[in-house]
């Protein structure tokens, strides 16, 4: 189900938390850019992206299609490198240090900064070797490998659904159930962020809600970083929220994504700054 389809549908409940006090400005950013440019090539696809991403908070991106958005996300644990064409100018700082650094290794970078996509991708696998596959191929020391499985399916809150089938294909589950264990498979490596690419895009809201539950569950103790396309969502989930928009050049034609607004959430959607956002969230344009 798409997201006009879910919206159509009717909205869904916000998941049951705690209000925060969201500072002004991160506390412990994990997370630095400084004029981040993002080029295909001679396509300039994102243009002076500066921002901060906290510590244990859930940031949401947001924006009409081809904004940069994603392209953005993926930055952030060197997913990009895997275009060819793909260059990336700048700085991207995580913990302070430069993650685009001649020294820093792409595969621990996506150890410690794992990713979730658009539509779930479970390996054509049993359950319990799509929640195995990451420690084994890493080489991650565990104790016991079957209580690192039910752990991770515990804190995706998938564990009591599948617990009697582990050997079972992870294409049997639902699509509500294969993105849960792709959120698992994520965690299993034990890494610092959560990168999220849409979601809950392609699910009904029931298992919207169970994930945006499992979200606010996680924020305790990862750093969630979300691009959606349903504002609803990134008011109802995210502690800051990134409005970007598109530029098109009259000449070329060509669209450049760029960061219009940065924020906490509650400001971006009472009382924003710049004009754009305001008519984006109120359904002007976009």
């Amino acid at each position: 189900m798409t997201d006009q389809a879910t919206r159509a549908a009717g909205p869904v409940p916000s998941p049951q938390r705690a209000v925060r006090d969201v500072p002004d400005v991160p506390k412990e950013p994990v997370f630095t850019t400084q004029d981040l440019n993002i080029h295909y090539g001679d396509f300039h696809a994102v243009t002076d992206v500066s921002m901060e991403f906290g510590k244990n908070e859930i940031t949401a991106l947001i924006g009409p299609s081809g904004c940069g958005k994603s392209t953005v996300l993926r930055c952030l644990n060197r997913m990009n490198d895997l275009i060819p064409t793909a260059r990336v100018s700048g700085e991207v700082r995580y913990h302070g240090i430069e993650l685009y650094g001649p020294k820093i290794d792409p595969i621990e970078v996506r150890r410690r900064i794992g990713m979730v996509f658009q539509k779930a991708n479970p390996f054509p696998k049993s359950i319990y070797d799509n929640i195995a596959y990451g420690p084994r191929v890493t080489g991650m020391k565990v104790d016991s490998m079957d209580d690192l499985v039910e752990q991770t399916l515990r804190r995706a809150a998938l564990w009591d659904e599948v617990k009697d089938k582990l050997k079972q294909n992870a294409y049997g589950l639902s699509g509500g159930q294969q993105q849960r264990l792709c959120i698992a498979r994520a965690i299993a490596t034990n890494p610092d962020v959560v990168l999220m690419d849409e979601p809950c895009s392609a699910l009904d809201p029931i298992a919207t809600l169970r994930i945006e539950e499992l979200m606010a569950e996680l924020r305790e103790s990862y750093t969630i970083i979300i691009v959606t396309h349903n504002m609803q969502q990134a008011a109802r989930v995210s502690d800051r929220t990134a409005f970007f928009t598109v530029k098109v050049n009259e000449t070329t034609g060509d669209r450049t994504g760029g960061l219009v607004e940065f924020d906490r959430t509650t400001t971006i959607f009472e009382n924003p700054s710049d004009q754009r956002t305001e008519g984006y969230i109120s359904g002007r344009f976009g």
